[in-house]
């Protein structure tokens, strides 16, 4: 892999911390790749059988999932009543966008927010997203503005998060503000409100993913910082796709390891939606496969189960064909890489 680093990580900094205490000490954030069991590489292999069979054989069939699942969607009328907290007067200036709004049943809850008014009830725009507790756990959010990133990094520390996927450029290519800039990595250390956030390392990886390690901690705490592993790939198109998979499975290679007692990972774009529920619907499919769990075959009902908790996950038929892309390409990648250490299935 190509690398350049704006700062030079040592041995120790490849490794990523996690504070919380009855976590493992660390996981490893390279792409170092282990050979898959027997179990492993026959599940893949079928798996990929069947998403291959769908897009060769019946490309029109996907098609027609997606026009299921845009057919039983949320409509913004059925908001009001499972999104009261969200359209509270204090909490609506929180909103991004007025029409992505966390549900009440399933939405993050602040422990201890800046905004001590209790009718404000630990407020963000972010959502528990996840299918089974053998995988990873998500929390899919919104990107940052310039007064909920006190609030975004509470979220950060009390979750105990370990990964950031930011799947968006700060300002697009029609000088729109996507997301304000929540870490300022370059800064050197810096405040957000209670909270000190410093950057140990930043390396530049192939496929144009930008890494960074960043340490968390409340200013006054005496606890060691939460270490995160900020991922941002920045050339993903609002409302688009990547030209390739390669990128969106990188990413996968690199944080699919970290075990699921670490904390939930953090995904986000702009509005948390359309490229934060097409990374989560991959992420989650390829990994309850390896455990051999074969109703994620079943890309329908996945990303029915995302939308019942935040809604619009995976916006668009593009984004919904890249789903099957970059799924059919890693388990291709596992399949040959298991083959050519000599594992058949």
């Amino acid at each position: 892999m190509a690398t350049t680093s704006s700062k030079t990580p040592s041995t120790t900094d490849t490794a990523v911390v996690a504070a919380s205490p009855a976590a493992p000490n660390s996981f490893d954030s390279t792409m170092q790749r282990l050979p898959l069991s027997v179990d492993q590489l026959r599940h893949c292999s079928e798996a990929l059988e069947c998403f291959k069979a769908r897009k060769c054989n019946s490309p029109q069939t996907i098609r027609q999932e997606f026009q299921t699942l845009q057919a039983n969607r949320t409509r913004a009328s059925d908001m009001i009543n499972r999104c009261t907290v969200a359209l509270d007067s204090l909490n609506y200036s929180k909103n991004r966008y007025t029409d992505v709004l966390p549900f009440d049943d399933n939405r993050v809850i602040l422990k201890q927010c800046t905004d001590y008014r209790s009718s404000a009830r630990g407020y963000i725009n972010a959502s528990f997203v996840t299918t089974s507790e053998s995988v990873s756990r998500f929390i899919a959010t919104q990107g940052p503005l310039s007064h909920t990133s006190e609030d975004f990094w509470e979220m950060i520390i009390q979750y105990h998060c370990p990964v950031i996927v930011m799947l968006t450029r700060l300002v697009d290519n029609y000088r729109t503000v996507k997301c304000v800039d929540y870490f300022q990595a370059e800064d050197g250390p810096r405040d957000f409100g209670n909270i000190c956030i410093s950057t140990k390392w930043i390396q530049t990886a192939d496929n144009s993913l930008i890494l960074r390690c960043l340490e968390v901690k409340y200013k006054e705490s005496e606890e060691p910082p939460l270490s995160v592993l900020h991922v941002q790939y920045p050339e993903w198109p609002d409302h688009g796709v990547p030209k390739n998979t390669l990128a969106v499975r990188e990413i996968f290679k690199r944080i699919a390891g970290v075990p699921p007692s670490l904390g939930p990972i953090v995904v986000h774009c702009s509005a948390g939606i359309g490229r934060t529920g097409t990374y989560c619907a991959i992420h989650d499919t390829i990994q309850r496969i390896l455990i051999g769990d074969m109703t994620a075959l079943d890309l329908v009902n996945t990303i029915t189960t995302f939308r019942s908790q935040r809604i619009g996950m995976v916006q668009t038929l593009d984004q919904y064909l890249f789903c099957y892309d970059a799924i059919i390409d890693e388990l291709e990648s596992l399949i040959l890489d298991s083959n050519s250490c000599g594992l058949n299935p």
